[in-house]
């Protein structure tokens, strides 16, 4: 345990004697040390909340606590208007921690130092309810019994923001498959980030053609879904995924899938004249 680390604990001592001197020993340590201490797996909790007090404004404590999977949710409402675009980003890419405590989403609302997309999405917390309508047009899609169909829109109809990312998340394949068409950015990245997705469901994301282009441009960058062939054949043959990613998937195509690819009427037309150039190609190449 190295001093920063310890004068963390003495700052939360009972003794509140002890307690006032360690703070202000913390005040005059390095702060690459105490970032250094905070960043540790394996960091004494009291660091954590001892920090967030008296360290929050200084640069890159708030991120150092962000970044560190170990630190309580409540410590980081603390600090979360301190985040930079880099922590920022740590919580967007963890909705999950982000859920696990109305607190934090709460806070999180608050942070607009983030780059101009950042706080687009972070406005997706200062949302309501779903509208009525975009439920049931979600929801005729997403489950086809009427009956579970009915359950499932009663489900979502007075969800607030927060209670929909929960879902999201931790929510079954149907709450999944409608949720993914909820018109927040910030569901849907929760969809996209749940533990219980499967590879069937972004297969069926990756064709779908009336997801937004942010979805599919999301499942394009992760190279876990990206693995699989379905969806990388699904994307290029989806209408709506933007042609950058089309493009770039194509010779990723089998033969026969490319050969498809050159006679359909659904692809936008330069996509098509790729796919017959790269099918002649390959014909010439005898590839």
């Amino acid at each position: 345990m190295d001093r920063a680390e310890l004068l963390g604990i003495l700052a939360r001592d009972a003794d509140t004697s002890i307690a006032e001197r360690a703070q202000n020993a913390m005040l005059t340590q390095p702060l690459d040390s105490i970032i250094a201490a905070i960043g540790r797996p394996d960091s004494d909790p009291r660091l954590f909340l001892s920090a967030a007090t008296h360290l929050a404004g200084k640069p890159g404590i708030a991120d150092a606590l962000v970044f560190n999977p170990a630190c309580p949710a409540a410590v980081l409402v603390v600090v979360a208007r301190y985040f930079t675009p880099k922590g920022i980003q740590a919580m967007l890419d963890n909705l999950e921690r982000m859920s696990s405590d109305p607190r934090l989403a709460e806070a999180m609302r608050q942070v607009t130092s983030g780059t101009p997309e950042q706080n687009e999405l972070l406005k997706g917390l200062h949302g309501g309810a779903m509208d009525q309508k975009e439920i049931e047009d979600a929801a005729a899609e997403a489950e086809p019994d009427p009956v579970k169909r009915e359950t499932l829109m009663q489900k979502l109809t007075h969800m607030n923001v927060v209670q929909r990312l929960t879902l999201a998340l931790k929510g079954g394949r149907e709450e999944r498959m409608l949720l993914i068409r909820d018109s927040n950015k910030l569901i849907q990245k929760c969809v996209l980030q749940s533990p219980r997705l499967t590879e069937t469901e972004v297969e069926s994301f990756a064709a779908m053609a009336n997801l937004s282009q942010e979805v599919l441009r999301t499942i394009s960058l992760n190279r876990h879904f990206m693995k699989s062939y379905a969806v990388a054949k699904n994307l290029v043959r989806n209408p709506k995924t933007p042609i950058d990613i089309s493009l770039h998937l194509l010779p990723r195509l089998t033969a026969g899938d490319l050969l498809k690819l050159t006679s359909s009427k659904n692809i936008p037309e330069t996509l098509q004249k790729a796919a017959i150039n790269l099918h002649r190609k390959r014909k010439i190449g005898g590839g």
